[in-house]
């Protein structure tokens, strides 16, 4: 048997204060709130959907607050860097964006691509890059249209204990195709046209920690819940332990940690965040399962209140 996944689903990141992650990922980068919900496997925490405006996978960061928690370390083991793809032509809007919100960024080259690099209040690294790729987002909020909105993730950089190993689990099993090298970067591409490129520091680079600003995971994509039974034998056979199925509601998921230390998932496209609530209230009210909606007035008394608004 041999499988590629199509790309990234959706990046796991822990984070502080919510309202500052709301105003950040919605206020400034005007992605969509496309879910507020909880963590289902610590429910006093909110776990936050931010993508296009249909909540497309490929588009989807997710986040974990946890307001006053210890700050985590980058480093071997995870996601060190999160891409955003913009469309041809609207960086110079990206710039003056981010100057507007005093928000300190760097400009920096490789594989022949431009990128933006800045870090959101938490420590995040982040970065833009243009790319003809990738449908528009016809999301509109806070002055940013669908002529400069971010379509999506144009991929990540992977931190690697063994890069070797985990290079070769990302050509081998996961079936992306390996592009070439630059300096202390592998480059994978895989067959979607977002959230399709991968590089993979050739070094490692010393230990992460898990904390405040530390991505927790990275989510690739199954077809569907067949195709996701599929990975989980193929993933096992190439010897990894993997997760029975878990049902996160808005996708069917399946984790295992990699040789290098990197916590994966493989999530099914369906059946998306509009099964719950409308295509056009996504994100307006919190949404339980139904193991918590007894719970419901609880939760929504303990969790911190957040709103989604324009900055100024």
């Amino acid at each position: 048997m041999t499988k590629k996944t199509s790309g990234i689903h959706h990046i796991t990141a822990i984070v502080g204060h919510p309202q500052e992650n709301v105003d950040f990922y919605a206020g400034i980068l005007g992605l969509r709130l496309v879910k507020r919900t909880v963590n289902f496997d610590d429910p006093g925490t909110y776990h936050l959907y931010f993508g296009d405006e249909g909540g497309k996978p490929g588009t989807i960061i997710t986040f974990f607050p946890w307001a006053g928690a210890r700050q985590g370390i980058i480093g071997d083991g995870q996601v060190g860097v999160t891409s955003y793809v913009v469309p041809k032509g609207s960086m110079e809007f990206w710039e003056r964006r981010l100057e507007k919100f005093s928000i300190a960024f760097a400009k920096t080259e490789r594989f022949g691509e431009q990128y933006l690099q800045f870090d959101d209040p938490h420590g995040l690294h982040l970065e833009i890059v243009e790319r003809e790729e990738g449908a528009v987002n016809p999301w509109t909020f806070g002055g940013i249209t669908p002529e400069v909105a971010i379509k999506g993730f144009g991929g990540a950089t992977l931190f690697s204990s063994q890069p070797n190993k985990t290079a070769e689990l990302l050509e081998k099993v996961m079936g992306l195709e390996l592009i070439g090298h630059e300096e202390d970067l592998i480059r994978f591409r895989s067959s979607a046209d977002i959230g399709n490129i991968i590089d993979l520091k050739a070094n490692p680079t010393g230990r992460g920690q898990m904390g405040v600003g530390i991505v927790h995971h990275i989510a690739w994509r199954a077809v569907d819940d067949n195709d996701q039974l599929e990975w989980q034998k193929y993933v096992a056979e190439s010897g990894y332990g993997v997760t029975p199925v878990q049902d996160r509601n808005y996708f069917n998921a399946i984790y295992f940690r990699e040789h290098g230390e990197i916590l994966f998932e493989i999530a099914t496209d369906p059946p998306g965040f509009a099964h719950d609530e409308s295509q056009e209230t996504m994100g307006e009210k919190l949404m339980l399962p139904v193991q918590y909606e007894q719970y419901r007035e609880q939760l929504e008394h303990s969790l911190m209140p957040i709103h989604v608004r324009e900055l100024d």
